[in-house]
């Protein structure tokens, strides 16, 4: 081989041998953010009222009580004047995803409340907290006064859009996400989403404003709140209650 064709050949695979690689450095300052998935919280494992207390109230006893890992209320016959027996969570939440299962008994009544505000002037949950309608459709007068009064309804609000809901005495489970982040609100009943809204601003005051909450100064305005289960004085049970933040 002629000296200069040799020097050629080496050329070349010293070009090859030396082909730029790519920075490491850059490479290395590219951050691949992992987004962690919100965690479960247990508020109820049923086996104790631990994290709630009744409202404006202390801790949890007759006519409340934990069967078959659910919580039971047997709303008494009578009762002092003034009396409620409303549940509400120690803790307050904002954004987040909500499960449990309802069981109404035949002719029942009841709900479940988000944006809770505990305080000596309002007597009820429902003067702040918007309401899951908790019903027996079949049986409770309140569903022949509107379509916004149909188990798993926003109460007065927004009507569900499919009927998903079981009979009397069995289970339901329901989801209901509140997110402020997006002003978006959904329930799920029994795995079909029956109900969307929005949280706040405009969309959420037009729906205020065309219910009975409309001049109720404290209803709704609460973005952080606590999650409330409604004594309507008839039995109703709950059971695998959990909560995830967003």
């Amino acid at each position: 081989m002629k000296k200069s064709t040799l020097l050629a050949v080496l050329a070349v695979a010293f070009a090859c041998k030396e082909k730029p690689k790519e920075n490491t450095e850059e490479m290395a300052e590219e951050i691949i953010e992992v987004v962690e998935e919100p965690e479960w919280t247990t508020l109820f494992d049923g086996t104790s009222f631990e994290g709630w207390h009744y409202y404006n109230g202390g801790e949890i006893g007759e006519p409340w009580k934990i069967e078959d890992g659910s919580m039971v209320l047997y709303p008494p016959e009578t009762r002092p004047e003034g009396a409620n027996y409303n549940l509400v969570t120690d803790k307050e939440f904002t954004d987040f995803v909500l499960t449990m299962e309802w069981n109404i008994a035949e002719g029942g009544n009841s709900g479940i409340f988000w944006g809770v505000k505990e305080d000596e002037k309002y007597g009820q949950p429902f003067l702040t907290g918007p309401e899951i309608q908790v019903l027996d459709d079949e049986r409770h007068p309140d569903a022949k006064n509107g379509p916004d009064r149909l188990a798993g309804a926003l109460y007065d609000m927004v009507p569900p859009s499919a009927k998903a809901v079981k009979p009397a005495g069995e289970w339901n489970a329901v989801e209901v996400m509140i997110n402020h982040k997006t002003n978006e609100g959904y329930i799920m009943l029994n795995g079909t989403k029956i109900v969307e809204f929005p949280v706040e601003g405009e969309g959420w005051d037009a729906l205020v404003a065309d219910s009975k909450f409309a001049d109720w100064e404290a209803f709704g305005a609460f973005k952080t709140g606590k999650i409330g289960l409604q004594d309507h004085g008839n039995m109703v049970s709950f059971r695998n209650i959990k909560i995830k933040e967003l």
